[in-house]
């Protein structure tokens, strides 16, 4: 018989994760795009991000419908989180007069996330923008597959900080460190340390 789960963070109930996942605004507008195969993934970023953020909504899917709308919503200048050779590194908008970002943040791994830019060709064509000075991923279960590579939750932490300075959004990663606490837990420090303890 399936452990009853809480519907909002989809944690069992008993890992519940909702009393750490705090509400806070934040001018830009962060839409994110999750590949099918993210939502059944123990720890689901995207989803801790959206439930977060006050200003954010998390889309499932490979094809996306009604983008063209989206990306017209009024009083927001829409631009891509995704590295490229023509991707502009994020930086503090210089002035309040700046219509704030309408955030497209795509969730899955590179493969799928460059499918999904092929799919919807209308993202593809937004201005592309990246991090730059990235912090080493707090995601002590997995080796980033190269140098920079984060979650897709500290991505829109590390963006937010940048963009909405001297604010911070550090706050959205804790439930994500409760989550990866609990899984080392689970495993045992012996176990992790065999098999994470060079990450």
């Amino acid at each position: 018989m399936p452990r009853p789960r809480c519907e909002r963070c989809t944690r069992p109930l008993d890992h519940c994760l909702c009393p750490l996942i705090p509400h806070l605004p934040s001018r830009t507008r962060v839409v994110l795009l999750q590949h099918p195969s993210e939502t059944s993934h123990a720890l689901n970023t995207a989803r801790l991000a959206a439930l977060g953020l006050t200003n954010a909504e998390l889309r499932v899917g490979e094809v996306f419908e009604n983008l063209e709308a989206l990306l017209q919503t009024p009083g927001y200048r829409p631009v891509l989180l995704f590295p490229g050779e023509h991707a502009q590194a994020l930086c503090a908008s210089p002035s309040a007069d700046e219509l704030p970002l309408l955030l497209i943040v795509p969730d899955g791994t590179w493969r799928k996330a460059r499918k999904m830019l092929y799919l919807n060709p209308v993202l593809e064509a937004l201005p592309k923008v990246t991090l730059a000075n990235v912090p080493p991923s707090r995601y002590r279960l997995r080796k980033a597959p190269e140098p920079g590579a984060v979650s897709t939750l500290e991505a829109v932490v590390h963006a937010l900080n940048v963009l909405e300075a001297p604010a911070r959004f550090d706050a959205l990663l804790k439930p994500f460190e409760a989550l990866i606490e609990g899984q080392i837990s689970a495993m045992g420090c012996e176990t992790f340390e065999r098999n994470h303890g060079d990450i």
